[in-house]
């Protein structure tokens, strides 16, 4: 009889096994005719002008940051709820005290204007 653990490393294994399979089988298969036109940046048959870097507003990265830290808060929330009763108040004073803390890096990001969209 196999532990869970050994069943999650099979599954990734697995996993990594057929992803990296793919990746080959592809490179392997695929015909390759690299010339000069094909490997130019697409722009919609337009040529480019000017440089191809653009610099976007810091604002664009600080909210999608703030949204990985929120979604990640609910993973962590989630495993709590579902076992809340079985691990007791301790645990409930533990994440009022995460949350607390989460909601404070909220409303300092509120203050800051992080979360406004312009």
């Amino acid at each position: 009889m196999l532990t869970p653990y050994v069943v999650i490393f099979l599954f990734v294994g697995a996993g990594v096994v057929f992803g990296a399979g793919a990746l080959i089988a592809a490179k392997l298969l695929r015909p390759s005719l690299p010339y000069a036109r094909k490997l130019t940046t697409y722009e919609c048959g337009i040529k480019p002008t000017g440089s191809s870097e653009v610099q976007l507003n810091i604002r664009f990265y600080v909210f999608a940051l703030l949204f990985v830290v929120f979604d990640v808060e609910v993973l962590y929330i989630y495993p709590w709820a579902v076992t809340v009763k079985e691990v007791g108040i301790l645990a409930l004073a533990e994440m009022a005290v995460f949350l607390a803390i989460l909601f404070l890096g909220l409303l300092f990001a509120w203050r800051k204007g992080a979360l406004v969209w312009e």
